[in-house]
């Protein structure tokens, strides 16, 4: 018999992963969550989530749907025409999927990125047009217009929202984090330039400077800020809604086209069994720490190797809500660059519907504070899995 659902304070936080066109699929997920009253406190980002959790965290709760609709609707503007009705067959839907993302390859995307002209090949060595083939400058004048930095930056103010975003060093490989829980203590306040870097995934677009170094996607290293969210300090009990645009469950390809969209998936979806079985770990080796300090003499209470391990867990309590995107049997390889408006909404649309399914389920309504330290909903995966 289950435990009857009580009711305890969490931090609610939004884990945003990379995917290009897909990432319309949040930003349905954060309109359905906000008519349900659900407002996080953080929300962390790499690539096109970082660009929605810019958005988000840069605007007042009642502005936040109405600025990721101007992005979504901004960044489909050129591509409004639809695609032939279903009874044409899949097949038809695939042709225009496949001729929206070429579309968007030859003239690239309003408010987002150009193609360079001339293309960098025959741009001079070492600059950064001859690193990439897309310029991502109207990106930046986008970000400038929906995203309030000050508010981002600012260390008190109402509904303040956490920004978090990812990217990778260059020159170093190292996965880095820009956070603006630290801009107090670097005094280096998070701009523009910072959700750019998390979302210039190469070749496409040129690494970004920031303070003399530069850096590339995110997703290069990790397409899921996951584990750097679950491995902050935690005072209160937490919840994650983690929100995936690349499904790590899939059909066997037949052809490939199929085998290069499978690859992709794999290659980009989060890890999340592996991060939540490490807390999971983390968890058992603290609460067995804990009992074995029981038992031992009071002279041991301070030594640093037991503090270690009682240090290796936490006391809070994670809650992860994991919602993915699961592809149409029409969408292809391309479908990260496919920046239709009719696919926009159909993303869009596909995140407002899981939720609404994951908050209608019986699991959600009845869950408890989890004892064992982490609790995983999958409230949307198909039976047969």
């Amino acid at each position: 018999m289950s435990a009857s659902p009580v009711p305890y304070p969490e931090q609610c936080t939004l884990v945003l992963q990379g995917g290009g066109a897909l990432g319309a699929y949040q930003a349905g997920v954060y309109e359905a969550l906000h008519d349900h009253g659900i407002a996080p406190d953080w929300v962390s980002g790499v690539s096109i989530g970082a660009i929605n959790a810019a958005i988000i965290a840069g605007n007042r709760p009642e502005l936040r749907v109405a600025r990721l609709r101007e992005f979504w609707e901004g960044v489909s503007a050129n591509l409004l025409a639809p695609p032939l009705p279903a009874s044409y067959g899949i097949e038809a839907r695939e042709f225009f999927n496949e001729s929206s993302a070429a579309w968007v390859s030859m003239f690239g995307v309003p408010g987002f990125f150009n193609p360079r002209v001339p293309p960098a090949p025959f741009q001079p060595h070492g600059t950064p047009a001859a690193l990439s083939y897309y310029d991502t400058g109207p990106l930046r004048d986008t970000l400038l217009r929906l995203v309030d930095f000050d508010r981002i930056n600012a260390q008190k103010v109402n509904d303040k929202v956490r920004l978090s975003v990812g990217a990778v060093h260059v020159t170093t490989g190292n996965f880095a984090y820009f956070d603006s829980e630290d801009v107090a203590q670097t005094r280096k306040p998070m701009g523009p330039e910072h959700v750019m870097a998390s979302g210039a995934l190469p070749p496409g677009f040129a690494p970004v400077e920031i303070d003399g170094d530069f850096y590339w996607d995110g997703g290069l290293v990790s397409n899921t800020p996951l584990q750097y969210v679950i491995d902050q300090p935690a005072v209160h009990d937490m919840l994650v809604f983690q929100v995936d645009l690349f499904s790590a469950r899939g059909r066997l390809p037949r052809n490939l086209s199929e085998v290069a969209e499978r690859g992709k998936d794999i290659q980009f979806a989060s890890r999340t069994r592996f991060n939540t079985d490490l807390v999971a770990t983390q968890q058992r080796l603290s609460s067995a720490a804990q009992k074995l300090a029981a038992k031992l003499p009071p002279e041991f209470a301070n030594d640093p190797d037991l503090q270690q391990l009682l240090n290796a867990g936490s006391a809070a309590a994670l809650t992860i809500v994991h919602l993915i995107h699961r592809s149409k049997h029409y969408e292809t390889q391309s479908k990260d660059y496919e920046f239709s408006r009719t696919t926009v909404r159909e993303h869009w649309d596909a995140g407002r519907a899981d939720v609404e399914r994951s908050l209608a389920n019986p699991r959600w309504a009845e869950r408890c504070r989890s004892q064992v330290g982490i609790t995983v909903l999958d409230l949307t995966r198909p039976e047969k899995d």
